[in-house]
């Protein structure tokens, strides 16, 4: 072989390590996040359309914590700080946001369920998490989330050991959406 043609098949094998890098690199984010929803990794909730039907003897304390970015001028709570259910109950929680400025803003919240071990029976019916929140200057809203712990919880080995989830949520300034005059999508 010439060294020209040792030289085009080096750049050809370099082209296509480059290329295969590349489609890494814009496929690990979504991968993650699937391989999080799927695993309950890193206390990653699950979503469900509508709770099971069975309804177990075995009570959970939920607990409910509420932050914000630094940035995120709103205030932000848990109505209420824990509540007790049966595994498989659908519970009902709601934060409130307020927005103390004179300015209409934008938010979104992140979340997750500590202990880890939770995640993947911590299950979500409808969160306002789900949706960017925008609150008029002043204005003041309660935001629910519906959600349920599966049964699965009990017959896992880790699961079954416990016994309070925390539910963790943080609000985050976003960019405010064109329609914004529309007041919030809550």
């Amino acid at each position: 072989m010439t060294p020209a043609g040792a030289n085009r098949r080096t750049a050809a094998a370099l082209a296509a390590v480059i290329a295969v890098m590349a489609a890494m690199a814009w496929a690990a984010v979504p991968l993650y996040d699937l391989f999080c929803r799927v695993t309950g990794y890193g206390g990653t909730t699950q979503r469900a359309a509508a709770a099971p039907g069975a309804v177990l003897g075995r009570e959970v304390t939920i607990r409910f914590d509420a932050s914000r970015d630094r940035d995120m001028p709103w205030g932000f709570r848990p109505v209420q700080r824990e509540m007790r259910l049966r595994v498989g109950e659908t519970g009902l929680a709601f934060y409130e946001a307020w927005n103390p400025t004179d300015t209409t803003l934008a938010g979104t919240a992140s979340y997750n369920v500590t202990p880890y071990a939770a995640g993947r029976f911590f299950t979500k019916i409808d969160c306002f998490c789900f949706r960017m929140q925008v609150l008029a200057p002043g204005e003041r809203v309660e935001m629910p989330v519906t959600f349920f712990v599966d049964p699965a919880l009990v017959e896992d080995a880790e699961g079954r050991l416990v016994h309070t989830i925390t539910l963790s949520y943080s609000f985050h300034l976003a960019e405010l959406p064109a329609d914004a005059a529309a007041g919030p999508t809550n």
